[in-house]
């Protein structure tokens, strides 16, 4: 049964290509693939070549855009399947765009959803443990990455190139690839840089960039992006001000200020972001690491990663001053089962449940005082609450966020 599946999506995705004339042989195709990164590099890359004067278009979590036109991504899902991304690079041909930016997930590989695709180049940003239970191991998570490292290698565009994270571990398996043309970045390759919650500061290539995204992780975000422009000819000048005037994607350490939303809450700040692993969600606590924090957790959806979630509620109790457990995706899987999950993680520490998420949110902004932060996580732009039998509710984390504030 299993190899009927894996020859259903395989011959979907032939068709699909056949029935849109292979447009990916038309078009310069980026994919961008890994854990943790991905939209924010792919979304500076579309910055950068659009700021050079070329035309782009954009498929991924977040949106998916041809040329002046975009929508927001509301399928739960990062590579569509059934013939959309083979259509999505018609489009972007008959727009006359000149490059097209995927991102590509090991979910989307599983499926085949990378084949028939002609990559120019890869960009690798990083591997944690995720989707373990889908994929079987992590070892089986790291091979289906690497399926479309060989997608990239099977292509039959010239000069293919991939540029990889050098200090992530996985990396030297993604430069094992046999492609013509290699590039790595490293932190180092930034130095003397600098972070905080206002901003990063780095040097790339004798040329010192001053970017408003805060976080160690988006110093390497920021150093991909820049490596693969540099390398497409962009100058170090276009580079430095695309960088340096992007103020962020929606989701990803959104900023919103209590004051400017209602100027009679106290003066603090609510973050929005998506960190769903519990490296990224250490990652987020620590940018704010001189601040007091309200944590509105919710850890992950029904059904997989269960191994995490006490991770994460550990993390949370560790960096917090008030954790809020609250439910996020169940989908088929007991809501309260989750949060429990996640509370065998907070041992002894002092934690409130709230099942109702725009409860738990009004609830933590309702505690927070002048100066700390309420740190909301796991969903960023996700457009919907799924339950069980693939029931949606539409959510915006953000949304929700300023209308409790207004209220």
């Amino acid at each position: 049964m299993n190899r009927l599946r894996l020859l259903y999506h395989y011959l979907w995705a032939a068709a699909a290509a056949v029935w849109h004339r292979f447009p990916s042989r038309q078009i310069f195709v980026l994919g961008v693939t890994g854990t943790k990164g991905k939209t924010t590099t792919i979304e500076l890359v579309a910055a950068i070549l659009e700021a050079a004067g070329y035309r782009t278009a954009l498929a991924s979590t977040l949106r998916f855009k041809i040329g002046e036109r975009a929508e927001p991504n509301r399928l739960k899902m990062t590579m569509p399947g059934r013939g959309a991304l083979q259509k999505f690079l018609r489009q972007a041909v008959r727009a006359r765009c000149d490059y097209a930016l995927i991102e590509m997930t090991s979910e989307g590989a599983k499926q085949f959803r990378h084949r028939f695709i002609e990559l120019d180049a890869l960009i690798f940003t990083n591997l944690a443990p995720e989707h373990i239970e889908a994929h079987g191991s992590y070892q089986n998570y790291l091979a289906a990455k690497l399926t479309i490292a060989r997608q990239l290698e099977r292509s039959t565009k010239p000069d293919r190139t991939i540029i990889v994270n050098a200090d992530d571990r996985a990396g030297r398996r993604f430069l094992a690839t046999k492609v013509p043309h290699k590039l790595t970045y490293r932190a180092r390759d930034g130095a003397p840089w600098s972070v905080s919650e206002t901003g990063c500061r780095f040097t790339f290539r004798q040329t010192e960039i001053n970017s408003p995204l805060p976080g160690r992780f988006n110093l390497y975000n920021l150093l991909a992006a820049a490596t693969f422009a540099a390398e497409r000819g962009v100058s170090l000048a276009v580079i430095k001000k695309s960088l340096e005037s992007f103020r962020g994607v929606r989701g990803r350490l959104e900023r919103i200020a209590a004051r400017t939303i209602n100027s009679r809450w106290p003066d603090f700040t609510v973050i929005v972001d998506y960190a769903h692993t519990p490296d990224s969600l250490k990652q987020v606590y620590e940018i704010f690491a001189t601040r007091q924090k309200i944590s509105v957790l919710g850890a992950a959806g029904g059904g997989r990663d269960k191994w995490k979630r006490p991770v994460m509620g550990k993390i949370a109790s560790d960096h917090c001053r008030q954790v809020i457990l609250t439910n996020e995706d169940p989908y088929d899987e007991e809501p309260q089962a989750i949060v429990r999950d996640l509370a065998r993680g907070l041992g002894q520490a002092p934690y409130e449940i709230i099942m109702d998420r725009r409860q738990a949110i009004r609830r933590a902004l309702g505690e927070a005082k002048a100066g700390e932060v309420v740190i909301i996580t796991g969903k960023g732009t996700d457009p919907y609450i799924m339950g069980p039998r693939d029931t949606k509710i539409p959510w915006d984390d953000a949304a929700v966020v300023r209308e409790e504030l207004k209220n």
